[in-house]
């Protein structure tokens, strides 16, 4: 995703609609998906992270957040293909800010909606 579109994706985000997202259609989307978003979400809560990398945040989660994008969130099996693209190119621009913190407050998240046997290896295996 170039930076033209991330600053186009960046104006549809908002915390309000990040979380209507997750609640509506954490379950389709799946745990690796939302745990990538909770990671993200909590990175952009660092006083410390440059507003370079905010942007790339605030244009993946306001991709995330788009009723409309590339590949429509209903099309059975492959809705959030895209989605999780978006995500996991913004994890690795930013996966200096994700430190041990910033995984746990989102595994924490992540387990009070999915319960104690959430696998998030599939995400923290990318970001090695």
């Amino acid at each position: 995703m170039d930076e033209k579109a991330l600053q186009e994706h960046s104006k549809h985000y908002s915390e309000n609609g990040l979380w209507e997202k997750i609640k509506k259609y954490s379950k389709k989307a799946g745990s690796s998906a939302v745990y990538a978003v909770l990671l993200l979400y909590y990175v952009l809560q660092k006083k410390e992270v440059p507003k370079k990398s905010k942007a790339v945040i605030l244009g993946a989660l306001g991709y995330f957040i788009l009723p409309l994008d590339f590949i429509p969130d209903i099309a059975a099996g492959i809705g959030f293909t895209d989605d999780i693209g978006a995500l996991v190119a913004a994890l690795w621009q930013v996966s200096m800010y994700i430190d041990a913190d910033v995984k746990q407050q989102a595994r924490d998240r992540l387990k009070s909606w999915f319960g104690d046997h959430v696998d998030t290896s599939e995400i923290d295996d990318k970001l090695v």
